[in-house]
């Protein structure tokens, strides 16, 4: 047999129709606009109740109020106890839940169809009728400031805390969450007066997709809904992002960490912007995945990181374009020139054809797989409606991607790709990765884990302190999640060279890259904690016989931990 057809890939199938009808659109006498579409294929249905306010709608003295409205809402209404509303939830098989983002806020049901009033019954229930029990929103506080405790340990929020807030500004995008403080002001009148307000018919779309009829859920609709009053929502007029003039570059110092998280960023388009079919093939080209350019590159060419990409976060008000890579810590600066090569040559050079074509059958192929599901189908809608969309969006999306040119690719990269402008975020150590960084930006500035500015001329300084020896035992105590845990160290020291090995009741791993300067001490260990391998990554300062430091992992989920302990004494 000749084999010759093994040395190329077979040519791809004609591309299939894809067809979605539009939906039937109508107001109920509140201004409540219903969108319906019918879908018999499978004894399900789909709920969305969407509303055009979101959490930069919260009011200045209390931030993450919208969060909270959000999550309060199906913890218990005047006619059912949260647990009460749970069981009924569960006993129909159904979901109910409610969520919010930076432009909306939506609840979210599904059921068979047979069950579709009764979940619509329920959701009407808790939009309506929320009754913000003083013992769940207690019970929300708590766990909200927990989690914002933990946030603060991981490295990607860091580093886009603070990219919103040099993108953004004083633009209610600049803040990404509340603090413990301004959770703790959230109280149940607030709540109440607030749902109020902004949970209205005349600013929201029900959604409803599935083997639905349509004559029933209209009269079931007025029923639930028909009584609703309108509100008077009051629309505030956002400042003005700030005007980018130069590179900045901005650090958040993670003692000790084995990685760099690195952020590049500028303002880009919002989401019913012209050019945002453009802007999406050129974006698949530089970086959307794993054939992207900054992906191969980064990843495949040069193994600074497991992966580069590059996305664009186009919002209601505003947008921005990123790019991001978590590297080895001694290669930031090299990554940071592969990052600008790959800015600069997209935004110089004309992408070949076959580029080009592969990111439009990539794009044009992944869509209709969304739409596939009556949950996918049903998120493209709400999303089309949310940020009013042309009416034929879904139905020509395909055919706005097919009409990209090169010569579109070029001209949006120059456009909205800014290298000369860029904010430059990264999250690690500052002290080994502000040298690499320092030529790419004139301005500089550092902050701590909390935000606190740091003083730029503390780094990069020769330690005064005299070269300690650190071979020997060590038993230190980690305070991890508020127990205090053994562990020991056993050092072996050559000159400022360091090895040895780590040992806990997790595991054991052996000490690798240590080195000693002065009274400083920095290395990595290797161990398996829970079935997975993490490298660790330790801190240390040693005074006489006493060892102070953290420990750290840029794994999602492990927090930095703060140890301290004493050379053992030897026999």
């Amino acid at each position: 047999m000749n084999e010759d057809f093994r040395k190329s890939p077979p040519a791809p199938l004609a591309p299939k129709p894809f067809n979605v009808p539009k939906p039937f659109e109508t107001f109920l006498s509140n201004g409540l606009k219903v969108v319906i579409l019918e879908d018999n294929r499978l004894p399900i249905v789909s709920f969305r109740l969407a509303f055009r306010v979101g959490e930069i709608n919260d009011p200045i003295d209390t931030r993450g109020l919208t969060s909270a409205l959000a999550s309060m809402l199906t913890q218990g209404t005047n006619l059912r106890t949260s647990r009460a509303l749970a069981e009924e939830v569960e006993r129909l098989g159904a979901s109910l839940h409610a969520s919010s983002s930076s432009d909306n806020t939506r609840i979210s049901a599904s059921a068979l169809a047979i069950y579709g009033f009764d979940i619509l019954k329920l959701m009407a229930d808790v939009v309506l009728n929320p009754a913000f029990p003083e013992q769940e929103l207690d019970l929300y506080r708590r766990n909200t400031i927990k989690s914002l405790q933990f946030q603060r340990s991981q490295a990607d929020f860091l580093a886009h805390e603070q990219t919103a807030k040099i993108v953004y500004g004083t633009h209610p995008y600049g803040v990404i969450s509340p603090t413990p403080a301004e959770v703790e002001k959230i109280t149940r009148e607030k709540l109440v007066a607030f749902h109020r307000h902004i949970l209205v018919p005349d600013n929201a779309i029900i959604i409803a997709v599935g083997n639905i009829n349509r004559t029933g859920l209209l009269d079931e609709l007025n029923t639930l809904f028909g009584n609703w009053q309108k509100g008077n929502i009051e629309w505030t007029n956002f400042p003005a992002l700030p005007v980018r003039s130069e590179k900045t570059l901005t650090i958040v110092d993670r003692p000790g960490s084995a990685q760099s998280n690195i952020v590049l960023a500028n303002p880009a388009i919002n989401r019913n912007h012209p050019d945002y079919f453009p802007v999406l093939v050129m974006n698949q080209i530089l970086g959307a995945g794993a054939s992207s350019r900054l992906f191969m590159n980064l990843r495949e060419e040069k193994g600074y990181t497991y992966g580069a990409y590059s996305s664009f976060d186009t919002r209601r008000h505003a947008g921005a374009f990123e790019a991001t890579a978590e590297v080895r810590t001694p290669v930031t600066g090299e990554a940071l020139k592969e990052f600008f090569y790959e800015l600069e040559r997209i935004r110089t050079e004309e992408v070949l054809a076959q580029d080009l074509e592969d990111a439009k059958s990539y794009l044009t192929g992944v869509f209709p797989i969304r739409a596939e599901t009556q949950e996918g189908l049903t998120n493209l809608i709400v999303a089309q409606q949310l940020y009013k969309l042309p009416e034929d969006y879904l139905q020509t999306y395909r055919e706005k991607i097919n009409g990209v040119s090169i010569a579109d690719v070029k001209r949006v990269a120059k456009t909205y790709l800014m290298p000369d402008k860029l904010a430059i975020v990264i999250v690690g150590d500052a002290e080994e990765i502000l040298q690499q960084a320092k030529p790419f930006a004139a301005k500089i500035d550092v902050f701590d884990t909390e935000g606190k500015p740091v003083d730029i001329s503390k780094y990069g300084k020769a330690t005064t302190a005299p070269t300690v020896n650190a071979t020997g035992k060590w038993n230190l105590i980690l305070e991890f999640q508020g127990q205090k845990l053994p562990v020991s160290l056993n050092l072996k020291q050559e000159g400022d060279q360091l090895t040895g090995s780590l040992n806990s009741m997790f595991g054991s791993g052996e000490i690798s890259e240590g080195k000693v300067n002065g009274n400083k001490l920095k290395a990595v260990a290797n161990t398996e904690i829970q079935g997975q391998t993490i490298e660790l990554s330790l801190n240390a300062t040693i005074d006489s016989d006493v060892m102070k430091g953290t420990i750290n992992a840029d794994n999602p989920g492990f927090p930095t931990v703060n140890f301290e302990g004493e050379k053992a004494v030897s026999n």
